[in-house]
């Protein structure tokens, strides 16, 4: 069999990603909080020379999942960070991945984001309280964080850097105080605040997909949205293309304006998710 060797694994890389940014990859510790629409960028990070993870995600591989998320039908039934350590090791033998079957939250929060350099962010909104808190404790600690959304035939990704005061929990505390206010501090009602807000940005059908989606959810029915592997594909690529950036030093455009990238009308956009 032969030795893996880093440098002739990410030989191929050269021309577009630098020497010096390739190097900080290698190194930086990643945290990939939320790890079924996480897949995706956690194993393009992977083949990208990222070789250092924390995984957390309570969840295990089910069928639906097949459609979209980077795992296989042998996974069916396994938690998704063994899954996904699993697929890491076999592209680099020598990466350092720490899997955590669990659910993040206010609890680990601050434990998780202070032993890593970067955060990625695709915890499912239905946990406001474990959104705020991941992004409070990389806020406070200063932490760059990056958060996906799947967009039907694109994504969307927002950058958050350290030090700028510029936090999710920021962004959203006007929602939050309305939904209060309303007497309905719920999932449905704050999200569905955000998206009145971007719909007009985003693709025809992806916001009757919501649509439809957050009235079925409002008496707390579960309602797994409809997602396709297009989506999750653009993920991983924007956003790992953006951590490239960050790492080399290149202007990352930063929360609260969100990239977005449709396939369905091919434009690329930027959207302000506070105006």
């Amino acid at each position: 069999m032969t030795t893996f060797q880093y440098d002739e694994f990410v030989k191929r890389n050269s021309g577009y990603i630098t020497a010096e940014t390739q190097a900080q990859i290698r190194t930086k510790r990643i945290l990939f909080a939320g790890c079924g629409l996480g897949s995706g960028p956690v194993i393009c990070a992977a083949r990208s020379g990222f070789q250092n993870f924390v995984l957390i995600d309570g969840d295990v591989v089910d069928a639906h999942n097949l459609n979209r998320q980077f795992f296989y039908f042998e996974d069916i039934g396994t938690p998704k960070v063994e899954a996904l350590k699993k697929h890491i090791l076999r592209i680099n033998p020598e990466a350092n991945v720490e899997a955590h079957v669990a659910m993040l939250d206010a609890n680990n929060a601050a434990e998780l984001v202070a032993k890593v350099d970067l955060i990625f962010d695709t915890i499912d909104f239905v946990d406001l309280t474990a959104v705020l808190a991941l992004h409070g404790n990389a806020a406070a600690l200063a932490k760059p964080i990056f958060t996906a959304m799947n967009i039907g035939f694109g994504a969307g990704v927002l950058y958050f850097p350290p030090n700028t005061g510029n936090s999710l929990p920021s962004i959203l505390q006007k929602d939050v105080d309305a939904a209060a206010a309303s007497g309905n501090l719920s999932y449905t009602e704050v999200f569905g605040r955000v998206m009145a807000r971007i719909g007009a940005h985003l693709d025809r059908q992806v916001m009757e997909e919501v649509s439809k989606a957050l009235t079925i959810m409002e008496d707390g029915t579960v309602c797994p949205a409809s997602q396709i592997a297009v989506g999750s594909f653009s993920v991983a690529a924007l956003a790992v293309a953006m951590m490239h950036d960050m790492l080399a030093g290149m202007t990352v455009p930063a929360a609260p304006d969100m990239v977005v990238h449709s396939f369905r009308n091919h434009v690329t956009k930027l959207i302000n998710i506070a105006a």
